[in-house]
Protein backbone atom coordinates (compact mmCIF):
# COMPACT_ATOMS: atom_id res chain seq x y z
CA UNK A 1 0.00 0.00 0.00
CA UNK A 2 1.16 3.15 -0.76
CA UNK A 3 2.14 5.96 1.86
CA UNK A 4 0.43 9.48 1.29
CA UNK A 5 4.59 10.59 0.60
CA UNK A 6 4.68 7.87 -1.84
CA UNK A 7 1.23 9.55 -3.28
CA UNK A 8 2.06 13.16 -3.47
CA UNK A 9 5.22 11.74 -5.59
CA UNK A 10 3.34 9.91 -7.73
CA UNK A 11 0.81 12.59 -8.01
CA UNK A 12 4.01 15.37 -9.01
CA UNK A 13 5.46 12.85 -11.59
CA UNK A 14 2.04 12.96 -13.27
CA UNK A 15 1.34 16.74 -13.38
CA UNK A 16 5.08 16.77 -15.29
CA UNK A 17 4.05 14.55 -17.71
CA UNK A 18 0.36 16.38 -18.23
CA UNK A 19 2.22 19.97 -18.49
CA UNK A 20 4.60 18.43 -21.01
CA UNK A 21 1.87 16.92 -23.12
CA UNK A 22 0.21 20.42 -22.95
CA UNK A 23 2.97 21.88 -24.29
CA UNK A 24 3.39 19.19 -26.89
CA UNK A 25 7.08 18.41 -25.58
CA UNK A 26 7.97 14.40 -26.15
CA UNK A 27 10.05 12.89 -23.22
CA UNK A 28 12.78 12.91 -25.56
CA UNK A 29 12.82 16.72 -25.89
CA UNK A 30 13.11 16.89 -22.18
CA UNK A 31 15.81 14.47 -21.69
CA UNK A 32 17.80 16.06 -24.06
CA UNK A 33 17.61 19.70 -22.40
CA UNK A 34 18.45 17.70 -19.61
CA UNK A 35 21.56 16.11 -21.20
CA UNK A 36 19.98 12.89 -20.02
CA UNK A 37 18.22 9.90 -22.46
CA UNK A 38 14.95 9.06 -23.25
CA UNK A 39 14.69 6.11 -21.18
CA UNK A 40 15.77 7.54 -17.74
CA UNK A 41 13.45 10.24 -18.29
CA UNK A 42 10.70 7.73 -19.20
CA UNK A 43 11.38 5.50 -15.83
CA UNK A 44 11.27 8.95 -13.83
CA UNK A 45 7.63 9.73 -15.61
CA UNK A 46 6.39 5.55 -15.03
CA UNK A 47 8.15 5.96 -11.67
CA UNK A 48 10.58 3.59 -11.70
CA UNK A 49 13.42 5.74 -10.89
CA UNK A 50 13.26 8.68 -8.37
CA UNK A 51 12.74 12.21 -8.48
CA UNK A 52 15.26 14.41 -6.97
CA UNK A 53 14.57 17.99 -6.46
CA UNK A 54 17.35 18.55 -9.09
CA UNK A 55 15.81 16.58 -11.47
CA UNK A 56 12.17 18.34 -10.41
CA UNK A 57 14.39 22.07 -10.46
CA UNK A 58 15.99 21.12 -14.96
CA UNK A 59 12.45 20.19 -15.53
CA UNK A 60 10.63 23.05 -14.34
CA UNK A 61 13.37 25.21 -15.89
CA UNK A 62 12.96 23.43 -19.04
CA UNK A 63 9.23 23.32 -18.90
CA UNK A 64 9.45 26.92 -18.09
CA UNK A 65 6.87 26.58 -15.07
CA UNK A 66 7.23 27.34 -11.40
CA UNK A 67 7.84 24.17 -8.72
CA UNK A 68 4.68 25.17 -7.05
CA UNK A 69 2.78 24.79 -10.53
CA UNK A 70 3.53 21.01 -10.50
CA UNK A 71 3.66 20.26 -6.56
CA UNK A 72 0.18 22.66 -6.79
CA UNK A 73 -1.36 22.60 -10.18
CA UNK A 74 -5.04 23.50 -9.37
CA UNK A 75 -3.92 26.47 -6.24
CA UNK A 76 -5.87 29.33 -6.91
CA UNK A 77 -3.57 32.52 -7.66
CA UNK A 78 -3.75 35.41 -4.94
CA UNK A 79 -4.75 38.32 -6.96
CA UNK A 80 -2.40 41.10 -6.61
CA UNK A 81 -2.09 44.82 -7.71
CA UNK A 82 0.90 47.55 -7.39
CA UNK A 83 -0.18 50.23 -4.94
CA UNK A 84 1.54 53.69 -4.89
CA UNK A 85 3.07 54.40 -1.60
CA UNK A 86 4.35 57.82 -0.87
CA UNK A 87 5.65 57.05 2.24
CA UNK A 88 7.92 54.61 0.76
CA UNK A 89 11.42 56.06 -0.60
CA UNK A 90 13.76 54.47 -3.12
CA UNK A 91 17.07 54.40 -1.46
CA UNK A 92 19.92 55.36 -4.15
Amino acid sequence: MKTDFQKKVDEIVNNIRVIRERKNYSQDYLAMKMSSSQNSYSKMELGYSKLTVAKLLEICEVLEISVIDVIYPNKPRAPYRLVYNPAYKLRR
